[in-house]
């Protein structure tokens, strides 16, 4: 069965294609007036600035100019990504926050990890999907890292052990939510009502629209705890391009379709599903930001985050002139983005 959440993008699309493709004022007028409707309906506001503007400009940690700096994944860069040690590194080099990816192993334990497998950044190999929590806690973390010989042994860790370094070292979580909307609600609820304090020092982010939809629209969150703040993220031509710019598909009808689905999503990004979720914050890939796109959300009340700013020249232009957060792979040094 359909739910509203999954069928986010599609009513965006849908509502698109049939606007543009009526010349009645009447049925435009329609069209127009349901939508509002629909939004007044099924929206959740936002949080108070108050409390998003804790969040994701906290008064400790941060720059002169009031910007955080983010450790992407705890800061890949400098440490093995979302690990126990990349925390601790993010926090003595400086970083506000930090931006941690939200997955499950096969017994429904959340731990930290980006991929859907294990293979990229550890000693063993196969889908989370296929691993209990006990296995998982066997491999080396670091062992594909260039640091590896330093950080021998780490592991991936649990969820909950995790935001308890976080808050040992006052910095903020970036909750990378990637699927798994009911499991993720309920895991991230249960560690509200353990750590209250994470109401002022977390953001719940994702790609998908329907997992913040869902994790906001869920009676274990924000029915209940409207103060959780939320953000999208949004990279332009998602669909159909990996992040470095290389094309998905290499069938040319299926490549072209998708681009034309990537109009959709930028559309409906910029002018409902923000609106609808409530959201506080977009996380945009570095490339699309520029002064008037900074404005045109801060007109919306909603901040922009860089992502992910890795030179120096970057971290100055968006600290110094922009003024907006950025999150990072590394808090020391220059280094190549990880998308």
């Amino acid at each position: 069965m359909l739910q509203l959440g999954d069928g986010l993008t599609l009513f965006s699309a849908v509502f698109i294609v049939i606007l543009l493709g009526t010349r009645s004022a009447v049925w435009s007028t329609v069209l127009t007036v349901s939508l509002y409707l629909f939004l007044v309906m099924f929206r959740f506001p936002q949080v108070p600035t108050s409390r998003s503007r804790q969040v994701l400009r906290p008064g400790s940690r941060v720059a002169a100019s009031g910007v955080s700096a983010v450790a992407h994944r705890g800061g890949g860069h400098d440490a093995p990504e979302n690990t126990i040690a990349a925390i601790r590194a993010a926090s003595e080099n400086g970083a506000t926050g930090v931006e941690l990816d939200l997955e499950f192993t096969a017994d429904g334990v959340p731990i930290l990890m980006h991929d859907e497998t294990v293979d990229r950044t550890t000693n063993g190999s196969g889908p989370l999907s296929k691993l209990l929590f006990s296995e998982l806690h066997k491999l080396d973390a670091a062992a594909k890292h260039r640091h590896s010989d330093r950080f021998r042994g780490e592991k991936v860790p649990a969820l909950q052990e995790a935001v308890e370094e976080c808050i040992k070292h006052q910095l903020t979580i970036y909750f990378d939510v990637k699927g798994h909307p009911d499991e993720s609600s309920a895991a991230l609820k249960d560690l509200f009502r353990k750590y209250p304090v994470l109401y002022n020092t977390s953001i719940v982010c994702s790609f998908e629209p329907k997992v913040i939809y869902r994790v906001t629209n869920s009676s274990t969150m924000r029915q209940s705890d409207p103060d959780v703040v939320t953000a999208l993220t949004h990279r332009p031509w998602s669909l159909s391009h990996f992040g470095d710019g290389k094309p998905r598909f290499s069938s040319s009808w299926k490549h072209h379709w998708m681009q034309v689905l990537d109009v959709f999503l930028d559309w409906a990004h910029h002018h409902l599903l923000w609106n609808l979720c409530g959201v506080s914050a977009f996380l945009v890939q570095k490339n699309f930001i520029s002064q008037d796109y900074v404005q045109y959300w801060a007109d919306r009340g909603v901040e922009v985050v860089a992502w992910t700013v890795n030179t120096a020249v970057e971290k100055e232009y968006y600290q110094q002139l922009l003024k907006i957060n950025y999150i990072t792979d590394s808090l020391i040094e220059d280094c190549e983005p990880h998308y």
